[in-house]
């Protein structure tokens, strides 16, 4: 692997370390998210307990750690493998960030971000994928887990690079074992819904 292809991977991992949602707790006075409800430093946890404006800056910041790494990986003329594998550096860094003890988020939107980077296309069927089924269901963690199954067969379709599928699929495999408690209070029937009184205060 080039010098250029490595360093642009060491950079994604250590900007994916930023947490997002600690810092914007951190700069508007709020509680930190790692001490409340779910535990998790992500938009969908500070929504619950810093409010809508926090989660936005937090949903934006935790997107662009993801496209960001991507897109100069393209426009320093990078293959389309080693931009997928600086996608998957940066969504290491939110999941295991080494400024943070190697505890993050689960990396649902830093994944959006990275598909974002790689096709605008591909990108825009996984967001269409979780819009439709927040909308049918309203409940986060089911829009994620079915957006990200969903994710490698687009990426395929769109791409056809299957080295690129392969990155994805370990990104979205991922993407589901941190979602493994959610899983368990789907199947229990608990996990907690958009817009309810009781999750979003």
């Amino acid at each position: 692997m080039h010098t250029l292809s490595v360093l642009l991977i060491g950079f994604a991992y250590l900007l994916g370390s930023v947490s997002t949602a600690v810092l914007t707790c951190r700069l508007m006075g709020l509680p930190d998210p790692r001490t409340l409800g779910s535990g998790n430093p992500g938009a969908t946890n500070v929504l619950r307990h810093g409010g809508k404006k926090a989660a936005l800056i937090t949903l934006l910041g935790d997107m662009l750690k993801g496209l960001v790494p991507v897109l100069l990986a393209k426009a320093l003329g990078a293959s389309l493998l080693v931009q997928a594998l600086v996608g998957l550096a940066a969504f290491l860094g939110h999941l295991y960030p080494v400024f943070f003890g190697f505890k993050g988020g689960k990396g649902v939107a830093t994944t959006l971000g990275v598909l974002l980077g790689l096709s605008g296309w591909l990108g825009l069927a996984v967001l269409g994928t979780w819009l439709a089924m927040a909308a049918l269901f309203r409940i986060s963690s089911l829009s994620a887990l079915t957006a990200s199954v969903l994710a490698p067969l687009y990426c395929q379709l769109l791409l056809g690079e299957w080295r690129v599928t392969v990155v994805i699929t370990l990104i979205a495999a991922l993407l589901i074992w941190r979602h493994r408690s959610n899983i368990r209070n789907l199947i229990q029937g608990t996990e907690d819904r958009i817009g309810d009184p009781e999750a979003n205060p």
